[in-house]
């Protein structure tokens, strides 16, 4: 293989920034750009002082630390030039690391070798890049859990089985005049219903794994002008929405994530529920309606300063069955009128806000959270699927079990029901990457950023 080398930090001006290098001539390109203060030999794990040089310019003042094969992230000779941040210093170095030798890396390369050359198995590579795309700290500490090789330890548990049900049945077919096939049969039987199991586990643990990367879709509803908009500003701390006195100002949606301890929240603000002649308003009332009933979770909010409309009680009969949580607004200047107990016949959390003052917020992201927390979504000690690619790949697994199952207990040959282990485990493979197809390996870290 080549040796690579890549800016590693995001572009922009910093403290630090680094650029990486791996491959076999990396200590050879290294010794023609960089001197450094101490001559003593490189050893693994160190890291030495010195400087940049173009020829006898000098460049920059440098830290490199050294990574000798096979213990570094690649396998390979690998080191790691700190400079000062900016993109002129950094680009300098680079330069002149392919000037003398090494070629520019491609997205995910680094990560890359390291699969190939088996430090890390795919799920694992895989990781990599769910940590750095993490969007809150629960997420992050999902995919760090996969990056320590939580997944791949289940996969390689079923796969374990299924080898040893494989083994069996090829004892049984060669060696047919011991008769072994009846208890080889139930000894399989036994092996998928345990694996039927794990991989049922699996799959339901993606639920769990796609609120973490995707965020519980969050619906905020009500008529015109009961403060929607003003909500969402105060959810995410900053002014997003327009607020005016304006009815009908919201005409579209509008999306954005917050993170409630831990757990993300995509909340929308929709357009206000109401019958409106004006043909742009009504297709944002409809697209309103059509995202509440695909949301995860509704925040219904209510107007307190004047009575209950005819099309607030809509929305009322609306959320009645549906995973809601009612908002009373505008508690500062509530109306007598006001029925406020007809909202506790709902069975639904009630929280009373303000919007204008700011209270009731932090008792509305209690209850946020409370909705969807219930010690359901765990990372510490739970195997969280959070990659819809390794998804589709348990169901498939799943399938070609149950047709072993199906054909084991339909008097199938045995070497009949082989056939559809032998598709469980070439589905499990390419979860973890042992049977999986160059064209995916390339299209998967091809999501990579550049030095990583």
């Amino acid at each position: 293989m080549s040796t690579i080398v890549a800016i590693s930090t995001a572009p922009g001006i910093g403290g630090i920034g680094i650029v990486r290098m791996s491959g076999k001539e990396c200590f050879d390109i290294l010794k023609k750009i960089f001197r450094p203060i101490n001559n003593s030999s490189e050893k693994g794990y160190t890291i030495k002082y010195g400087k940049i040089y173009d020829e006898d310019n000098l460049v920059d003042e440098v830290l490199v630390s050294y990574f000798f094969a096979p213990k570094s992230y690649t396998t390979e000779n690998m080191c790691e030039i700190n400079s000062h941040g900016g993109m002129v210093v950094m680009q300098k170095i680079l330069d002149l690391c392919i000037k003398n030798g090494a070629e520019l890396a491609e997205p995910g390369e680094f990560t890359k070798r390291a699969f190939l050359n088996g430090r890390i198995d795919l799920t694992q590579a895989e990781a990599v890049i769910d940590v750095i795309n993490s969007k809150t700290s629960k997420e992050a500490e999902a995919s760090i859990g996969q990056l320590e090789g939580n997944l791949s330890k289940r996969i390689e548990e079923i796969r374990k089985d299924l080898i040893e049900g494989m083994a069996n049945i090829e004892v049984s077919i060669d060696y047919p005049e011991y008769d072994v096939e009846e208890v080889t049969n139930e000894e399989l039987l036994n092996i998928l219903e345990k694996s039927e199991k794990k991989l049922n586990k699996l799959e339901n643990a993606f639920i769990n794994g796609k609120i973490l990367k995707e965020g519980i879709k969050t619906a905020i509803i009500g008529v015109p002008n009961v403060g929607k908009s003003s909500l969402l500003n105060l959810l995410l701390n900053e002014e997003r929405a327009i607020v005016t006195e304006v009815e009908g100002t919201t005409r579209d949606t509008i999306e954005e994530f917050i993170s409630v301890k831990g757990i993300p929240f995509k909340i929308i603000d929709t357009a206000g529920i109401r019958d409106t002649e004006d043909t742009v308003e009504k297709i944002g009332v409809k697209k309103s309606m059509e995202i509440a009933k695909k949301s995860d979770l509704i925040i219904a909010i209510f107007d307190t300063s004047r009575p209950l409309t005819e099309e607030d009680e809509k929305i009322v009969e609306f959320i009645k069955d549906r995973n809601a949580i009612i908002v009373l607004n505008k508690i500062d200047i509530i109306n007598k009128d006001f029925e406020k107990e007809s909202f506790y016949k709902l069975n639904k959390k009630i929280i009373l806000v303000s919007t204008k003052t700011g209270e009731g917020i932090e008792d509305l992201f209690d209850a946020i959270y409370d909705q969807v927390s219930n010690d359901e979504i765990k990372t510490d000690g739970e195997m969280l699927v959070i990659n819809t690619r390794h998804k589709a790949l348990i169901i498939k697994a799943r399938e070609s079990l149950k047709k072993a199952v199906e054909a084991i207990k339909s008097g199938m040959p045995i070497d009949i029901v082989s056939i559809y282990i032998k598709g469980i485990l070439e589905e499990l493979g390419k979860i973890t990457g042992e049977t999986v197809t160059d064209d995916i390996i390339k299209e998967i870290f091809s999501r990579f950023c550049l030095g990583k």
